[in-house]
């Protein structure tokens, strides 16, 4: 008798190979084990990848219509259920996405945030993307600096404010705020500065305390940002310095002390699709989602040891954004680093997906940045605009998308 050798997935078409990573590992999906070597003769063996097929995707696009039927804010997504959105065909992702995203927010608006580094480089972090670490400065050849003074980060912000951004955000290189009591206080006061502008004000410090973000939140800080980076995972394979758990840490005293919670990802670490999965599960399944969700694309700085990593492609940018548009509806998703090398209508079918916030000025901490006059011409071609300061309120979990301030 002729011996039949059991299909693996390599041998499996890109169809089976979808459903596979979308549906296999749901509960209820035929299981590929049932495809033994002696078991079906050919036409057979083929009918049941067949059905296996079409019933996997049955159940991931189940998922995917009643996640874009949602009528409330969900906080316990499973893996299982992000990979079954993660994983649709790309274009009807994004429409997917697109439609939720215009029951939640006005589609024509855009936040223009500004990005200082208010103190550049000697970091003691071993971040493996970051040029401010002491540790790659040889081969970077980024020169630590002080801290910018009160004066020199208002200036910017009023010219942020001045060219069309609502959001000034503030960078400093550190580990945590031990022993900086002098320098919290003199943040506070650009804190305050900035909200004297009429602009909202974003500061990113490393850890934090409870107490340090009490401060912070009494100063008048708008949203603190701390980025997870990636799955849980993959994190070891990025930083050995500070642990995914006292990043979460951080974003609970955030949280804890009224202040909003700023946390994304970055793409392009080396990581793979199922590690982008396991970012988009970390944020969407927090105690609250994240009021902004910042996706950036990995820039390869030289020096660094990632400084010779290839660019994500748009593709997992596109599919990263419009999934956690549909796992968050009402938050703020901003393009963040890499922007500047995308084409205008790859960012364009992003604003479509569902990001609603960008980074727009002269530079974007050590790399750089679309400015404003060319963020302005684009607006203009695409037909968007600002979002005013303080003018995106998102919606309390029992409130319908139906209510969302001027959907469109």
């Amino acid at each position: 008798m002729k011996a039949y050798h059991r299909p693996s997935i390599r041998h499996i078409s890109g169809a089976h190979q979808f459903a596979a990573r979308a549906g296999s590992d749901l509960s209820d999906s035929p299981p590929l084990v049932t495809l033994s070597p002696h078991n079906d003769p050919p036409p057979l063996r083929l009918a049941r990848l067949q059905l296996f097929d079409v019933e996997a995707k049955r159940r991931a696009r189940r998922i995917l219509l009643e996640a874009v039927a949602a009528t409330a804010l969900k906080h316990d997504w499973t893996r299982k259920e992000i990979a079954a959105i993660y994983y649709q065909p790309l274009l009807e992702l994004a429409f997917q996405s697109a439609q939720i995203h215009r029951r939640f927010h006005n589609p024509t608006e855009v936040q223009l945030c500004t990005l200082m580094n208010i103190k550049t480089g000697g970091c003691s972090e071993d971040c493996t993307y970051c040029a401010q670490s002491t540790r790659y400065q040889g081969g970077t050849g980024l020169q630590a600096k002080r801290m910018e003074s009160v004066e020199s980060v208002l200036a910017a912000a009023r010219e942020a404010r001045d060219r069309g951004s609502t959001r000034f955000c503030m960078g400093a290189a550190w580990r945590d705020m031990r022993g900086r009591k002098a320098s919290l206080s003199r943040i506070k006061e650009m804190i305050a500065g900035v909200k004297a502008l009429g602009m909202e004000s974003c500061v990113t410090l490393g850890m934090i305390n409870a107490e340090q973000a009490r401060e912070l939140k009494d100063a008048g800080l708008t949203a603190y940002n701390h980025n997870v980076d990636t799955s849980r995972e993959f994190y070891p394979s990025v930083i050995s310095t500070r642990t995914y758990d006292e990043r979460l840490q951080t974003l609970g005293h955030v949280r804890d002390a009224g202040i909003n919670v700023c946390s994304g990802g970055i793409l392009g670490l080396g990581e793979t699709s199922e590690d982008r999965i396991g970012l988009l599960h970390t944020v969407s399944t927090l105690p609250s989602h994240p009021e902004s969700f910042p996706v950036n694309a990995l820039v390869p700085i030289k020096g660094t040891p990632l400084g010779n990593r290839e660019p994500i492609g748009f593709p997992s940018m596109l599919r990263t954004i419009a999934t956690a548009r549909i796992l968050m509806p009402s938050t703020i998703i901003r393009i963040a680093a890499g922007r500047k090398t995308m084409a205008e209508e790859q960012q364009a079918l992003c604003f479509m997906a569902g990001a609603n916030a960008i980074f727009t000025g002269e530079k974007m901490l050590t790399t750089e940045c679309n400015g404003w006059d060319e963020d302005a011409a684009l607006f203009g071609r695409w037909g968007l605009e600002p979002m005013k300061s303080f003018d995106k309120s998102p919606l309390r979990p029992e409130e319908g998308p139906g209510q969302a301030k001027d959907a469109a």
